[in-house]
């Protein structure tokens, strides 16, 4: 009813009738009275807000659009004459900043930013001591079960037995083949022959590998016949014990054997 009086600048009415408003909030006991101080509210809200919209601060409002405009003025730029000669051709480069646009702007700028930045320190002052290092707390490792703690090494030790043991097996094989054909012909063998897989370079290597168990072992020799290529001929017991005994004074190579030469 009174809207008007109380939208007047010169007019506290609003703030009296803010201040009557919560006296009569102390008394309120139904959810009717209540209703009612938040609808006061609502209205009260509304007229402060068109209150504060009609007061004038005197204050000049900052146009982004204007400031660029004046600032492309300051820096060189006619925007008339730039309207004009984009009508009349429209290759024209005047709405271009001159070479020296930023320099201009720089050298207006400058003075109002000399002086010393401030200066702060991340961590405070020198003088303050190095962060405590945080003791480092070991966590507990579960206890597990006998059998899990004993599952992987005992299949570990299986795994290098099986594979030495199979290393063995084929080092005896290859001895047994040397020893019967050695028997049956009584004629060293070419060392090639003997190792060479024709179907695989892989195999090939194996064997060389495994022929050198033999010989270091004492079971077999290494000679050359009168073509300069090595043969192979088994040790007999008396000699194998005493090279054996003498392994100082026998001779290591090393075979260089590539994939070229194995075909």
């Amino acid at each position: 009813e009174n809207r008007e009086d109380m939208l007047s600048s010169k007019s506290n009415r609003l703030t009296e009738a803010l201040e009557e408003a919560n006296k009569l909030f102390s008394g309120v006991s139904c959810a009717r009275e209540a209703a009612l101080d938040a609808q006061f509210l609502v209205l009260a809200s509304n007229l402060g807000k068109e209150k504060a919209n009609e007061l004038h601060s005197e204050m000049t409002a900052f146009d982004s659009l204007m400031f660029a405009e004046d600032l492309l003025t300051f820096m060189g730029i006619n925007r008339v004459q730039v309207e004009e000669n984009d009508s009349d051709s429209e290759s024209t480069s005047g709405g271009y900043l001159p070479s020296n646009a930023w320099h201009k702007l720089g050298e207006e700028t400058e003075k109002y930013f000399r002086r010393a930045p401030s200066f702060h320190y991340m961590l405070g002052s020198f003088k303050s001591d190095p962060p405590v290092p945080r003791q480092r707390i070991e966590r507990q490792k579960k206890a597990r079960g006998g059998e899990e703690k004993r599952a992987m090494p005992a299949q570990l030790k299986k795994m290098e037995e099986s594979h030495q043991e199979a290393t063995e097996k084929e080092v005896e094989r290859i001895l047994g083949l040397l020893q019967t054909h050695f028997n049956d012909s009584d004629t060293p063998i070419s060392f090639f022959d003997l190792v060479v897989d024709p179907n695989s370079f892989a195999r090939t290597v194996e064997n060389i590998f495994h022929v050198s168990f033999i010989i270091r072992d004492g079971f077999a020799r290494l000679k050359l016949d009168d073509d300069k290529l090595p043969i192979i001929e088994p040790s007999k017991e008396n000699e194998g014990k005493e090279d054996h005994h003498s392994a100082g004074a026998r001779n290591q190579v090393v075979i260089s054997l590539s994939h070229q030469e194995w075909k």
